[in-house]
This record gives structure tokens, sequence and C-alpha cells, in this order.
């Protein structure tokens, strides 16, 4: 159930209308990688950890609703830069008596055409509000959606989105003069940092995490670094030394044209050096699915079941149904 609370998360203010902002700054409303992606996303990922993952269940949709709250944000700011543009631009067709309005020096004329050149949609379909576009008008879609059952996969998808709309909120603020508006970005961005510290943590409390899923990876492959290109051979922690997460060692293969000849198409590929042989990493395969499906089915009742008890006091899975 949800509640709508009258008062912003954060008071949006602006300066003055700006129809050419309200436009570039629908990416945040309804983009690829604005508010409402990322409220749908943590909340379509919040279902599928309800029973393994109260406590994650109950962390996804706190954010996913506190999304929401950030695409109000930015539908206030968008309609309020907007303000008084699609009044006029209804009349402007019979009125050349258009007054001034306070944007810098720039008359309503200007901000008119701006408002028109920018997003005729703006005047046509909106009625002084927000679409949801990008800023492109290009409509939102499900397909921006990221959720693929596997808690770990998901919380990177979402360090990942979060990382996306916080750059989105610099770059952004390098569009507007206008002091409010930036004060309201700077709010939405330093939260997406906070969402990724949140994201972070919580994929910290699953081990193991890595590789995401299930499947370990085979061990002929799984340390190898093949140098696709020609010319001077580029070094680092990602090809040389010893490997980031599981402490073992890159190999390095420089010619990949040979070595791909030379094992027959990686058939004949050597075991590269790891500590994972095959039966080893079977046997974590099958104790990985056990774990999973334990967590999953320690958690599921049998017989009809709902999703809430009134009141619900505590973040649990679905439970039997009382037959009272």
């Amino acid at each position: 159930m949800f509640h709508h609370v009258k008062e912003l998360q954060f008071n949006a203010r602006v300066t003055a209308p700006d129809p050419r902002f309200a436009s570039i700054l629908l990416e945040q409303f309804g983009g690829a990688n604005g508010e409402l992606k990322a409220a749908m996303q943590y909340f379509v990922q919040a279902y599928s950890c309800r029973r393994p993952y109260p406590d994650k269940y109950d962390m996804l949709m706190d954010i996913a609703t506190e999304e929401l709250s950030h695409l109000e944000i930015v539908g206030a700011t968008i309609t309020m830069l907007l303000d008084g543009v699609n009044g006029e631009l209804k009349d402007a067709a019979e009125s050349e008596d258009i007054m001034s309005m306070t944007k810098g020096n720039a008359p309503k004329e200007e901000v008119i055409h701006e408002a028109l050149r920018f997003n005729p949609q703006f005047s046509v379909l909106s009625g002084g509000g927000p679409l949801l576009t990008d800023s492109q008008g290009v409509p939102f879609q499900g397909s921006f959606v990221n959720a693929n059952g596997d808690l770990t996969v998901d919380l990177r998808s979402n360090i990942a989105a979060e990382s996306r709309a916080k750059i989105l909120y610099e770059y952004l603020m390098k569009f507007t003069d206008d002091p409010y508006v930036k004060e309201t970005l700077g709010f939405l961005m330093t939260r997406e940092i906070a969402h990724f510290k949140m994201f972070q943590a919580a994929l910290d409390t699953i081990e193991p995490n890595f590789p995401p899923g299930i499947l370990q990876g085979d061990p002929r492959f799984i340390n190898a670094y093949f140098n696709m290109s020609n010319g001077v051979e580029i070094r680092g922690p990602w090809n040389s030394g010893e490997t980031t997460v599981g402490g073992e060692s890159w190999k390095y293969i420089a010619d990949p044209i040979e070595h791909v000849r030379q094992t027959k198409g990686e058939l004949d590929m050597g075991i590269a050096d790891t500590n994972m042989t095959k039966d080893l990493i079977e046997e974590k395969n099958l104790e990985l699915s056990r774990q999973r499906s334990e967590e999953v089915n320690s958690m599921s009742p049998k017989g009809p079941m709902q999703w809430s008890e009134y009141p619900q006091t505590e973040i649990t899975a679905p439970m039997n149904v009382d037959p009272s």
C-alpha cells in the first residue's frame, strides 16, 4: 500500500521558467537512466527475493519508493520550469501582444520559441507538465528495467544504474545556471551515491556472491586474457599478476590467433593458473545450487499462502493462510 505525502522529500525551487532546460531534464523523468526506471527496477526485483532475503526485499521496496519521490521532485521542477509558457502558447496564434516575462533579458516570444523548438510536445500534449519520455521525446519503456531473479546480479545492475544516474545529474548541472535548480539536482545526485552504498553493502552480506549466479565457470578460461589488438602490449592488473578476485594468476595470451590454432579452437586449452579443478568446480556448483535452493525452499510455506499479515509487524516471506 502506498500513501502519498503532499510535501516533497526535497523542496524543489526554480528562479524562473526555462523550457530549454525542462526539455533536457526529461531525461531523468522518462529516460533510460531516470527516476521512473529506477523505481520500477527495484520494485520488480523485490518480488523474487521476498522469500530468501526478506531484509533485501524491505531495502528494495524502500529505495523504489524513494525513487518515486525523486520522480515527483523532477516532475515538479519541470512543471515550474514550464510555468506560464503553455498558456501563452495556446494564445500565440491569436495574440501578437504577448507581455514580456523575466528570463534574463529574453522576451517572452523567445522563451515560447525555445519551448517549441526544443520540445513541441510540451505545448501540444503535456498541458504544462512533464511527459513520460526522455529529452528526445522517446517514450519510456519497460525494457529499461533490469531484473534477473538472482539477487547478486540484480544488485550489481543497481550499482551500475545508480552510477549512471549520478553522472547524468552531474552533466545536467552544467546546462543550467539556476542556483535553485542546481540545489535540487545536487540533492538528487547525492541520493544516487547513498543508494550505491546501500546496494554495495547489501551485496557484501551475500556469501558467496562471485561469480554472479551459481555456476563457477570453466577453469581453462576463467583467468585467460586474450590480447585482441596489435601494437604495443598494454599490461595492468586486469591481465597480469594476481587476479583481483580469487587471488589466482592471469594467463596472458599474446598471440590469440596462434593460440587458437595450436589448441584446436580451445579444445586442447590447458588449465590456467588456478586452484580450481573441474571436480572442485562441479562440487562448488552443486554446493551453491543446494544453498540457493535451500534459501528459497526453507521460506516457502505449504498450501494456500498470503502475502501479508494485518498489521504487518515484520518483513517475512509469504505465509500460510490462517484457516480461521
